[in-house]
């Protein structure tokens, strides 16, 4: 009896020494450089310059205790042929091990994403297993090691957190598109739509717009005062076959994003001449409550794609004072008028995309590969080649919502009496 105890506690002991064998490789937290965001320059023939923003996870214990003050982040860049050489090059500096664990931004430089081998170097950061496929794919205007350099944001110190919050609330107001690597490679290797990837900068162009001129600004348009941080995220950087061809504004990134069946548009505010007096604007929210509807006749030489696109309104705003909430005949020109202008916009752009970019960012081919009874047979049609010559109608539907809390509004003729 006592040899089966004896017996049992060895194999217990046996089984706990086994248990603990996956921790054999465990490296501490602070014996690690994180890289949080990766900038990726074109250098000398077939290299690229990766520019490294490297987080100190000790920042924020530092700072309760107030021992020391060392900075939150460390920059280097260096010149490398691939990805996985050059965290080996940089330790000639960093003293700690470079980690990909909690990179979650790669940062293209516009030179390089518009180089025909760009496609190459991101099929390289696949490879290397540290590296997720969700981390956002930002296209900065400047060298991207320029980039990282001159983003200071005064409030998150932490840069990870100043990312993750920045291109979050971007995202959600449809300034820019969602966009990471896998969605890039994914459409890529399709070959059938466009990608659209997020466009920022830290440098103001001399004449920037007056952000009460609307929508049609890019990163480094929006004029700003005050000491804040000089980095931009508005618009898009649109990609064919893996290439950057162009930038979209604010306005065509929400277009796109409305017109899209791959992603469900967020609530948008924005705003637009009020149809009853030039000297207002009106603010609305638009959101989308039901799904886009595309419909499709794909018979060769009589292609035809037939969209409609539902749109629910809420008016947050009435300068003019025309009284929305109770005067039906004024809605009704209100809404005339908004379906105009949307279908006005709309229809140029998907022109646009017809005409100079030959592809649409629409997702559109998902609706088509339905038509097909297999894929050779959706191959041979070719939907990157059909879509610019097909007869695309755009029809838009406006359903109101609210015109805010206060249906009364004062008159204001009585009030200056």
């Amino acid at each position: 009896m006592k040899k089966q105890k004896t017996l049992n506690k060895i194999i217990c002991l046996l089984f706990l020494l086994f248990s603990l064998g996956g921790c054999w490789d465990q490296k501490e937290i602070d014996k690690r450089a994180y890289v949080i965001a990766l900038g990726m320059d074109k250098g000398e023939k077939d290299s690229i310059i990766l520019t490294y923003l490297i987080a100190n996870p000790e920042y924020g214990v530092q700072q309760q205790g107030g021992s020391t003050n060392e900075p939150p982040h460390e920059i280097i860049s260096i010149e490398s042929a691939d990805f996985v050489s050059s965290a080996n090059k940089a330790n000639a500096v960093v003293a700690k091990e470079i980690s990909y664990d909690l990179l979650r931004n790669f940062i293209i430089s516009e030179k390089l994403a518009k180089e025909k081998d760009f496609i190459r170097w991101m099929y390289d950061a696949t490879k290397e297993r540290e590296i997720r496929r969700d981390s956002y794919f930002i296209i900065s205007k400047e060298d991207a090691s320029t980039y990282i350099e001159q983003n200071q944001p005064k409030l998150e110190t932490r840069a990870q957190k100043y990312f993750d919050l920045i291109i979050t609330r971007g995202i959600e107001t449809a300034s820019i598109p969602k966009a990471d690597i896998h969605r890039y490679l994914r459409i890529t290797e399709a070959d059938s739509d466009l990608f659209l990837g997020i466009y920022s900068t830290t440098e103001h162009e001399s004449k920037s717009r007056d952000s009460t001129e609307g929508d049609e600004i890019l990163a480094g348009q929006l004029q700003t005062e005050g000491l804040t941080n000089k980095t931009q995220f508005i618009g898009s950087a649109i990609f064919k076959e893996g290439i950057m061809i162009d930038t979209l504004t604010a306005e065509e990134t929400r277009i796109a994003i409305l017109l899209s069946v791959a992603i469900k548009a967020p609530e948008i505010v924005t705003t637009f001449p009020d149809p009853f007096n030039k000297r207002y604007k009106v603010t609305a929210k638009i959101s989308q409550l039901k799904k886009i509807k595309v419909q499709m006749n794909l018979k060769k030489g009589a292609s035809t794609i037939n969209v409609i696109l539902p749109l629910h309104i809420d008016i947050l705003s009435d300068y003019s004072m025309v009284k929305y909430a109770s005067d039906i005949n004024k809605r009704n020109e209100l809404k005339k008028h908004l379906i105009e202008r949307f279908e006005q916009k709309m229809r140029s752009f998907i022109k646009k995309t017809q005409e100079e970019y030959k592809g649409e960012p629409f997702g559109w081919s998902l609706v088509a590969r339905k038509k097909f009874a297999t894929l050779p047979e959706y191959e041979k049609f070719n939907w990157m080649k059909s879509y610019p010559d097909m007869d695309v109608k755009l029809s838009v539907d406006i359903e109101f919502g609210e015109f805010g809390r206060q249906s009364r509004i004062p008159n204001l003729d009585k009030m200056r009496d």
